[in-house]
């Protein structure tokens, strides 16, 4: 692993914004056809890019029974804490309505309400993430969100994964379709014969998942434009070399694009975590993925304080940081730019993909300088409330006719000039 200064630090800038027109012009065609042919263009590409050709789309009750008994019951258990742990941290971010009243009878507030459906997808194809649907389901559910879709492609059986099948019955997703890719996207943007339209999707996928994300926004609501996964560590002369290499890894065995950066003020420590990487690489069956990962956008940057530390980190505004010193809290203050924030050496990465409670849908590829984890508030709308009484309107009526002038817009002040005038 790469030790260099903080002068060469790296554009670590990956999103699915580049190089992708080819796909794109694919996607729109998929976007095209699903919205003109509904499931008849799903079971088509069905068969086209999972090789599996359907007869129904919609998950069984059976095919969920059958799911649930395969799986260890202490996997089941796990599962189930797991999402008991996410429900609990999400129910702390719910937001109620709120109302006040002036002196002259003015009512103002804000009303929030659940949006009535979302649709989650779920990566699939080689590999099983319950955790996706944990993290994508159960804020949308603990928002009041009333119908929850579930889409993830088949394998070659015809069927999605016994562990996601397991995880969206705990999580209590009632409709559930075999079916992924731009495909899916469309369908829950546009709704088709066995698919229903909703009002926002989220969840990550690849890269032709996430171009018709972007594609659909504006037909329905989204909730990020994912890039590959990333991770900085911040780190002082006490942390663990050996940990340190471990989470990095668990970044960069996601995809040959992932990111993997450590930056410290301890030379000694630079050169213990190169070499711990460079030994568990050699161990990974992912090996081939996180060894290009390392090699294009892992680094290690030595700085001269934890401060010059902390604005390297702003800088980068990393999708994980790891904070590994003496005293992490004393730096919590210092960071502004991180989706999620891991204090202490016993704060590994995974701890937050699957079981601490936060979510895991975090901003990548520097948008954690503009924006957050997925969370409730993802899941709810807010309209804004006004009452105005005939006391607040004989008071307020000419500033406002005047300001609506100001601006050229004569029939906003005549709308105010009538009520004044009925007085």
């Amino acid at each position: 692993m790469k030790i260099q200064p903080v002068s060469e630090l790296k554009n670590l800038e990956r999103s699915v914004e580049q190089n992708t027109e080819a796909q794109r012009v694919a996607v729109l065609e998929i976007l095209q056809n699903v919205k003109t042919k509904g499931d008849e263009a799903l079971f088509h590409y069905t068969e086209k890019f999972d090789g599996v050709s359907l007869q129904t789309l919609q998950v069984t009750k059976a095919e969920i029974d059958e799911a649930i008994s395969s799986l260890d019951s202490e996997m089941i258990d796990i599962i189930t804490e797991a999402a008991l742990n996410i429900r609990e941290y999400h129910e702390k971010q719910r937001r109620q309505s709120w109302f006040f009243t002036r002196e002259d009878g003015t009512l103002l507030g804000q009303k929030v309400t659940p949006l009535d459906s979302v649709g989650v997808y779920v990566p699939g194809g080689t590999a099983a993430y319950p955790s996706s649907v944990l993290m994508g389901v159960i804020p949308a559910s603990v928002a009041g969100v009333e119908e929850i879709i579930l889409v993830s492609p088949p394998g070659k059986d015809g069927k999605l994964p016994a562990a996601v099948l397991a995880a969206a019955s705990i999580a209590g997703v009632k409709r559930m379709f075999k079916v992924g890719g731009a495909q899916a996207i469309g369908a829950l943007a546009y709704g088709t014969e066995s698919v229903p339209k909703t009002d926002k999707i989220v969840g990550p996928g690849n890269i032709f998942v996430a171009l018709a994300k972007r594609e659909v926004f504006g037909v329905c609501d989204i909730d990020m434009i994912a890039g590959p996964s990333e991770i900085a560590v911040l780190a002082d002369e006490t942390a663990n070399a050996r940990y340190i290499a471990a989470d990095l890894l668990s970044q960069a065995e996601h995809d040959p694009r992932s990111a993997a950066v450590l930056v410290t003020t301890s030379k000694e420590l630079a050169e213990k975590v190169s070499t711990e990487v460079e030994e568990q690489l050699a161990e990974l069956p992912r090996k081939d993925i996180a060894m290009q990962a390392i090699q294009d956008y892992g680094a290690i940057y030595i700085v001269n304080s934890l401060q010059d530390g902390a604005d390297v980190i702003n800088q980068i505004a990393p999708e994980h940081l790891e904070i590994m010193t003496k005293d992490p809290m004393s730096l919590l203050g210092k960071i502004k730019h991180a989706g999620a924030i891991f204090l202490g050496e016993y704060s590994s990465e995974p701890v937050g993909d699957y079981f601490a409670g936060s979510n895991h849908v975090l901003p990548t590829s520097g948008t954690a300088r503009f924006s957050s984890p997925l969370n409730v508030d993802d899941f709810t709308k807010k309209s804004s409330v006004i009452r105005y009484s005939e006391q607040a309107i004989n008071e307020n009526g000419r500033k406002i006719a005047a300001f609506a002038r100001l601006e050229g817009l004569e029939a906003h002040a005549r709308a105010i000039d009538f009520r004044l005038e009925d007085k």
